[in-house]
């Protein structure tokens, strides 16, 4: 709990519609996708970079840790109020403030959803290729702060790849401009590029500029399926290799196409073991030809089904194929833990082999997919939590994921970022000389470690530097 009278002053600040302390409010915002809960102190929701500015100066005041947030997608727990505080939401900050056509650029909000942005900027005939499978309802904010990806990245990139700028609190209650709106600069240090991915430890974004790029004419969509892992893998690196760069290079395993059939009953051919959703964009004429070279290449690698979408609604339907893994997988046990692991997409079928063996011998369903393209797996590891043992033998079980995908020259996270849910294996990735650049980094902007403490890092000194009490304090 927060005294009253630093409650007072957040609510002279923000007016009091807009600072909420009753415990009904405060459990909307202590929770996110991983199913952890921690009850936060206070929720504030400033309307700009100026009442951001505020609420960190008095969090700096009296000590009280602020965990930024958006729409609360997360994977990992990275906006999670782990010892209460304020949870600071950035939805209000909710407007696309500029389209430039001419330049190709756009600037915006952080609360602004992101596929309402994409939507607003295909009306102008461009473009905003990042898709992560939160688009509904994820926060451009939140996608910066994760730098997410999405199926689209083999081709386009992730997040941070389109963030030339930033308006960007610093936990201090500085305003700072990072980046510019042109494609060239290298006056300073890259502190656009460093923020990207910071997971709201480093400071608040209030603004972005992003860079656009021309609507594609048009986009092909194949469906196609294998009778090994194998077979799927080499048809990444053989599409790639014959110098086509497929919009979406979507991978699905034996276990996942098992659940989507099981519940929907596409009708997929008892001799598929693999599945590739593959999709192609660009000159109308190009597309097909490169549809038609992607058929011819992959035949001889074990192909036992391939469909081709004719138009949009067709399209669709073989996207719901991909759409449909997530409910499904609830028919294997009711929890899960989603890891997002990544390796060279050369080494895909290997990694896959190394997590087969890992299920066997801890006995836990394990179900695989994600963007082989870029050799990002989602490695879902199924329990249910009410048998006692599981979650500690799921545990064991990533920690050899982790450590495979490591040895695979891989990482341990591609787009869900760190939080609480990887902090534990954070050590198995980064060496202690590594971790020491980040805490100089994170102390240097955050003295006295107010913004979002306690996450993806092991802090062994930072975290001292919060007391217990803080959220409690009284003003002097």
């Amino acid at each position: 709990m927060i005294a009253p009278e630093i409650i007072k002053e957040l609510v002279a600040l923000l007016g009091a519609e807009n600072v909420a302390t009753d415990k009904a409010d405060l459990i909307c915002y202590g929770y996110d996708a991983t199913q952890m809960e921690f009850l936060p102190s206070a929720v504030v929701h400033p309307a700009n970079a100026v009442e951001t500015s505020g609420v960190l100066i008095i969090a700096n005041r009296y000590g009280i840790p602020v965990f930024p947030r958006g729409a609360g997608s997360g994977f990992t727990g990275g906006a999670l109020p782990k010892n209460g505080g304020i949870v600071l939401v950035t939805t209000r900050m909710n407007r696309i403030l500029r389209i430039d056509t001419e330049n190709l650029i756009a600037e915006v909000e952080p609360g602004v959803v992101t596929e309402d942005f994409q939507l607003a900027v295909e009306k102008l005939g461009l473009f905003y290729p990042p898709d992560p499978a939160s688009l509904k309802f994820s926060t451009l904010g939140g996608n910066v702060a994760e730098n997410a990806g999405g199926p689209r990245c083999v081709k386009y990139g992730v997040t941070k790849d389109f963030v030339m700028g930033l308006e960007v609190v610093l936990p201090t209650g500085e305003i700072i401009r990072t980046g510019t709106e042109t494609y060239k600069a290298v006056v300073g240090y890259d502190l656009t590029r460093l923020l990207c991915g910071s997971e709201g430890t480093l400071g608040v974004i209030t603004k972005i500029i992003f860079k656009l790029l021309p609507l594609p004419e048009a986009k092909k969509t194949m469906l196609t399926i294998f009778d090994s892992i194998d077979g799927a893998a080499k048809a990444v690196s053989t599409i790639i290799g014959a110098k086509i760069i497929p919009t979406t290079l979507e991978f699905m395993d034996y276990a996942t196409l098992q659940c989507v059939e099981r519940r929907f009953n596409l009708g997929v051919p008892e001799s598929g073991r693999a599945v590739l959703l593959v999709e192609v964009d660009g000159d109308r004429d190009l597309i097909e030809k490169q549809a038609a070279r992607i058929q011819e290449l992959i035949t001889p690698l074990g192909l036992v089904q391939f469909r081709a979408a004719k138009d949009a609604a067709e399209s669709e339907a073989l996207w719901r194929v991909r759409r449909l893994v997530s409910p499904s997988l609830r028919d294997v046990n009711p929890h899960k833990y989603n890891e997002d692991i990544v390796v060279p997409r050369s080494k895909v079928p290997v990694i896959i082999r190394r997590i087969e063996e890992i299920q066997k011998k801890y006995q836990i369903p394990i179900v695989n997919f994600g963007h082989a393209g870029d050799g990002n797996i989602h490695v879902n590891v199924m329990i249910n939590k009410e048998i006692p043992g599981q979650e500690e033998t799921a545990h064991e079980a990533l920690t050899e994921i982790f450590q495979a995908t490591l040895d695979l020259d891989g990482t341990m996270s591609g787009e869900h970022g760190v939080g609480l849910a990887k902090q534990p294996f954070i050590e198995m990735e980064l060496n202690p000389a590594q971790i020491r650049a980040m805490e100089s980094i994170k102390l240097a902007l955050d003295p006295n470690n107010i913004l979002n403490p306690g996450k993806i890092f092991p802090w062994h000194s930072i975290d001292k530097r919060v007391p217990a009490s803080a959220a409690t304090r009284r003003p002097e």
